[in-house]
């Protein structure tokens, strides 16, 4: 069959331990495979919706593009954005209990004594030792917790199985019967839930969304749309950076990822989405670094504004090379000019496979040649350099991909138009939520969407806003069903009906781990009740769900 993405490759099926319930997509034939719930992704959603499925006793498949599972929760992203700990139950909470167990092995402590780590968690402790949780953790640590769930609870799972988007999708009566993927499988169920980061079943279902930013007229908010010269981080230029080739010289050009559109009115929509990045684990142990190799086109002019931004005087390379476990970190994007690749993503929601994978490769390229500019570039501050030379790839993580990261931080991609809107006023608590099916409580987080030439001649970046939720906030079960006309037996607990901005906040991975149960709650007591997901009893789903633990409503915590 043919592989889609470059980083998910069926080779690395041999990590694996594949039983007669665990398939790998490169070993089984073409077939029907039937089960009450379909689930489609690889992501801490689909896991968490997978496990919830089986403990409520009904037969369930995944079928995932990826091979690894946990998406950003296993793929780099270990320093987790959890607002307020309290609000999150169920089997989220359940994740994060496994991997305190894990930590509280000597043997998980291979590069680091487990008292030389302690609590190093900027307002996130990593080790709550009265929850027994822990929040910070490395990735194959966490792909090993989803495996864990996937073997116990017997799950039926085809890795490296892509949803054919031209026709695959068969609906009748307002309802999914069955969906085909590209290696020419059909899987045909009652219920199917669409788990992944770009909403592709969704999509395919015909079901309405949105990409980009509304405006903020479209629902009377004041934190989407078009946000020019609002700086809420530090992920802006402070000072007065040029951003010509030829300083003060328009006719030369202007410097690599900048562009040369003008935002719109402050308010106004677009189709502009979010910066991606990966989020590397890094790793500083002599004996388990891997030192930034120069990547294939490496080309050091494409680094000339962050070299601007050196002689500017700006000195805050290294604040979000978050520690995790064992001498690694989470890093993350910081500052004007970083791991973000700003403006480079627009048409990654709604491109083909092949334009996505082009799209991740870039991504990577950027990066990579980042990394090495950053540890050897002359241009560099001496003492940046040195102190980046002392960091490299961490040699035990993601070792089928070049000690690089399967999955690339997809911030928002397609968000669903459904029965409820969540925006700014559901996150900042102005509005009763109806029916709650699961809570958030981060900071409205958005980061930049593009790159721009300010009226004054200097360069600027725009879009990256943080506005903080006073208390933590309901997410209604509208938000994860389709209007009712559209598709009858699907659910979406990653790409949620939100705005731009409120989905800012939702958009962490322990809530879509949270909704992913929720959901699967909900599939299970619509097949039950033989209802549409629409008409669920929410009395009833309300009361199972705060059964497994769930919080709902700030009366749950």
């Amino acid at each position: 069959m043919t592989v889609f993405l470059s980083r998910k490759l069926c080779l690395t099926r041999s990590v694996f331990l594949i039983t007669v319930l665990l398939v790998s997509a490169c070993d089984t034939p073409t077939g029907v495979y039937k089960a009450d719930i379909i689930i489609y992704g690889g992501t801490s959603a689909a896991v968490t919706a997978a496990v919830q499925a089986k403990k409520m006793g009904k037969t369930v498949i995944i079928v995932s593009p990826d091979i690894h599972l946990g998406g950003l929760s296993s793929g780099g992203l270990g320093f987790t954005d959890t607002g307020r700990k309290e609000v999150i139950g169920g089997l989220s909470r359940e994740f994060y209990h496994r991997l305190y167990q894990h930590y509280q092995k000597p043997d998980s402590w291979q590069w680091q004594q487990q008292s030389e780590y302690g609590n190093k968690g900027q307002g996130t402790p990593a080790i709550d030792g009265n929850s027994r949780t822990m929040w910070i953790f490395e990735p194959h640590a966490a792909e090993n917790v989803f495996e864990g769930f996937v073997t116990e609870n017997e799950i039926e799972i085809y890795r490296d199985e892509w949803l054919d988007r031209e026709g695959g999708l068969v609906k009748e009566n307002g309802r999914i019967v069955s969906f085909k993927t590209l290696s020419g499988k059909t899987f045909t169920g009652k219920m199917f839930i669409d788990a992944t980061y770009e909403g592709d079943l969704m999509a395919s279902a015909g079901v309405s969304y949105h990409v980009g930013r509304e405006a903020n007229s479209v629902y009377g908010e004041e934190w989407n749309g078009v946000q020019a010269g609002v700086f809420h981080h530090g992920h802006y230029f402070k000072e007065n950076i040029d951003p010509y080739v030829v300083p003060g010289d328009p006719s030369s050009g202007l410097l690599p990822y900048i562009s040369s559109d003008k935002p719109g009115p402050n308010g106004s929509g677009d189709n502009k989405i979010q910066a991606y990045c990966f989020r590397m684990c890094l790793s500083n142990h002599p004996d388990n670094r891997v030192p930034f190799a120069k990547p294939e086109g490496y080309d050091p002019s494409k680094y000339e504004l962050l070299a601007r931004v050196y002689v500017a005087g700006w000195g805050e390379t290294f604040q979000k090379f978050d520690p995790i476990p064992n001498r690694k970190t989470d890093t993350n994007n910081h500052g004007p000019f970083s791991t973000d690749f700003i403006g480079m993503n627009y048409d990654y929601p709604e491109a083909s496979y092949a334009r996505r994978r082009e799209i991740i490769a870039e991504h990577e390229k950027y990066q990579k040649g980042l990394m090495y500019y950053l540890a050897n570039d002359p241009n560099v501050p001496e003492e940046v350099r040195t102190e980046m030379s002392q960091w490299g790839l961490a040699k035990d993580e993601f070792t089928d991909n070049g000690n690089w990261p399967h999955q690339i931080y997809v911030r928002e991609a397609r968000r669903m138009i459904g029965d409820h809107v969540m925006t700014e006023h559901d996150v900042l608590n102005h509005n009763v939520v109806p029916k709650p099916v699961g809570m958030g409580s981060y900071t409205l987080d958005a980061h930049n969407s593009q790159r721009y030439v300010t009226t004054d001649g200097f360069v600027q970046n725009e879009g990256d806003i943080g506005v903080h939720a006073p208390q933590p906030y309901s997410i209604s079960y509208g938000s994860i069903v389709p209007k009712a006309s559209e598709c009858e037996n699907l659910l979406v607990p990653v790409c949620v009906s939100s705005t731009h901005i409120a989905f800012g906040s939702i958009r962490m991975e322990p809530v879509f781990m949270i909704l992913g149960q929720s959901a699967a709650t909900a599939a299970v007591q619509a097949i039950a009740d033989n209802v549409p997901v629409q008409g669920v009893d929410y009395e009833k789903l309300k009361a199972q769900l705060i059964k497994d633990t769930q919080k709902l409503t700030m009366e749950d915590i």
